[in-house]
């Protein structure tokens, strides 16, 4: 995939409506709604999460976080929150992607790949044919309490931009981005996509003064 110089926005953690159509208005083209995990920030009800998908309007992504391993556990989610994208924060241990494109027909899935080292890259390279965009981040799955995002660190953007060379599908990255650092790294991995979460909050609520900070920059 080659590098975008201004990526796409995606902001994280939307808690309502309300912060759904602050972040549309500061130039985001996504919005990620947290279901249950293990841990992390901004989880919200499943009914929550499909009365802010419904609020949003059509050119905007929804995306769905959710820590399901099971594909008929994750198509029934699907259909009860009713977002347009699958965000899939931990990997598949029954059915296939196959199972969840003939489920959920016109759903785009997205997979997670936590960057914690060379393996990283073989596992992007696997997954990368079965599925619309993969999103790094830096949680670890291996934990006794599994990390799926929401960590606020940075990881090692130069495995994130080998990932990117080498397959042919969007790439958004996430991880500890922030106003200070984010220009270094589209830079250095030149993703189609930024993933945002808590460098544009504040106590826990979405900062619009932060998040224009943050989109004024991706965009010089």
């Amino acid at each position: 995939m080659h590098p975008t110089p201004t990526p796409r926005i995606k902001v994280c953690c939307i808690a309502s409506v309300e912060e759904a159509w602050a972040a549309i208005r500061a130039g985001a083209s996504a919005l990620g709604l947290v279901s249950s995990m293990p841990s992390g920030p901004g989880v919200i009800s499943e009914a929550l999460i499909a009365e802010i998908a419904a609020a949003v309007p059509p050119p905007i992504a929804t995306f769905l976080l959710t820590c399901g391993q099971d594909t008929e556990h994750l198509i029934a989610q699907q259909r009860r929150c009713r977002t347009n994208t699958v965000q899939l924060c931990d990997r598949l241990t029954t059915g296939s992607y196959a199972d969840l494109r003939r489920g959920m027909p016109g759903i785009s899935l997205v997979q997670v790949i936590h960057v914690t080292g060379e393996e990283s890259l073989e596992e992007a390279l696997s997954v990368a044919p079965h599925v619309d965009a993969l999103l790094l981040d830096s949680g670890n799955p291996s934990l006794a309490v599994k990390e799926l995002g929401g960590t606020g660190r940075v990881h090692d953007w130069s495995i994130s931009r080998r990932i990117r060379e080498q397959v042919r599908i969007p790439l958004f990255l996430a991880g500890g981005l922030r106003e200070h650092n984010v220009g270094e790294a589209v830079r250095q991995v030149g993703p189609f996509g930024l993933d945002l979460c808590s460098g544009v909050r504040t106590e826990g609520r979405l900062d619009e003064e932060k998040l224009a900070r943050f989109v004024e920059r991706v965009r010089a």
